[in-house]
């Protein structure tokens, strides 16, 4: 990667997300509060979906899966930045920030996918009920989910393959972690090509979810309303609302930070966003798709009720508890 007012990459230096020691500090504690709640939270949920008999069904299929995906998509990101707010200047390796960048394109692909998969999962149980078990057998949804991850491995190698050949100015700083358009924008070289890439791969995997999404839930609305019963239908929105919620939040700042042009908004602020898109929604996820479901809290119940309750469990009690 050598040019003209570039150079071989070796390091890239990360900036802290602030300059103030005590602001630093307790930013520190913060997050890592928040990331010791999201590993907890989302392991605990895959683990009671796992030992929970009345849980094996398709939609805690793609819940597990979702969990699992918000501990990895958060490990990506948090250590970093917890090491970040401790030390005013961090060195990574350029290998380094292409793998970290790499995983994220993965974890946060395959996210977009298992959230679509979950939407066509509720328009078969609601729309086509008495085919819904056949529909979404056990082959079914390990499909599915190899096609969400499928598509995760091939956005990730075609987007760090296309980085990997930029040449790059000095000097080689990035705000807080290794993200596709901060490094991309180190880039001395033409990167128009990389740029069509980037929003080529992510554009196709979010056009193809969210036209899954709408279409799911245009014929779930459409059967909705032709239930006779208002209990019936207040039901079945509740059903629909917490992945709703899920799919507002996480689209709303995928499209927000990749989407964007790369002169409009503030250091500060994107980096607001990438916080939220990288920290709360991984927290979040647990909490609004599955807390205020009856079937977790009745599984949370029957495995809280037998006496081999041990110190992990006894935690998530409390939290699960702790909503209505």
């Amino acid at each position: 990667m050598q040019g003209r007012n570039s150079s071989t990459v070796t390091d890239l230096i990360l900036l802290g997300m602030t300059d103030n020691p005590q602001l630093g500090v307790l930013l520190f504690g913060v997050f890592l509060i928040v990331y010791i709640v999201t590993v907890l939270g989302n392991l605990g949920l895959v683990v009671l979906i796992r030992v929970s008999p009345c849980l094996h069904t398709p939609r805690y299929f793609f819940l597990s899966n979702l969990s699992f995906l918000d501990v990895c998509f958060s490990s990506v990101t948090i250590p970093e930045t917890l090491a970040n707010l401790l030390s005013k200047l961090q060195a990574v390796s350029f290998l380094g920030c292409v793998t970290q960048m790499g995983l994220f394109i993965i974890f946060a692909s395959t996210e977009c996918n298992i959230l679509a998969s979950m939407a066509y999962d509720l328009y078969t149980a609601i729309c086509h009920p008495l085919r819904y078990h056949v529909t979404m057998s056990r082959v079914r949804r390990l499909k599915l989910v190899a096609g969400c991850y499928l598509g995760g491995l091939v956005n990730m190698v075609s987007v760090t393959t296309s980085i990997t050949q930029l040449s790059f100015c000095q000097p080689h700083v990035l705000p807080h972690f290794c993200d596709i358009p901060l490094l991309s924008a180190l880039a001395c070289s033409d990167h128009w090509v990389t740029q069509i890439l980037i929003v080529g791969c992510g554009g196709f995997t979010l056009f193809t979810s969210i036209m899954v999404i709408l279409v799911s839930y245009l014929s779930v609305l459409m059967t909705i309303l032709r239930i006779p019963s208002a209990s019936g239908r207040q039901k079945a929105f509740s059903t629909c609302a917490s992945h709703l919620t899920a799919v507002g939040l996480y689209y709303g700042t995928t499209m927000y930070t990749y989407f964007q042009p790369s002169q409009r908004g503030s250091q500060a602020g994107n980096q607001m966003v990438s916080v939220f898109y990288a920290m709360v929604i991984p927290v979040s996820n647990p909490l609004i798709c599955s807390l205020r479901n009856q079937e977790v809290k009745v599984a949370l119940q029957k495995i809280f009720e037998k006496k081999n309750i041990n110190s992990f469990a006894l935690p998530l009690m409390y939290l699960y508890r702790g909503f209505p």
